[in-house]
């Protein structure tokens, strides 16, 4: 089964930005209340700095278009 949009970006975060399991785990929990706002939630929480937040933008726009 090819992993979701969402697995790929989870990967990105933890991988590419270093940003901890914890975190993202807390920003999955206040994401589901509004669905794709994870980046959002993620800078809203301090969990990602805004040039972090513009990377993963551009990986989204990217992994969009090449799914």
């Amino acid at each position: 089964m090819k992993p979701t949009l969402r697995n790929r970006l989870i990967q990105f975060l933890q991988e590419e930005l270093a940003i901890p399991a914890k975190g993202i785990a807390i920003a999955l929990r206040h994401d589901e209340e509004i669905p794709n706002h994870l980046p959002m939630v993620l800078w809203q929480y301090g969990l990602v700095t805004l040039e972090q937040l513009d990377k993963i933008f551009d990986w989204l726009e990217t992994a969009s278009v090449t799914r």
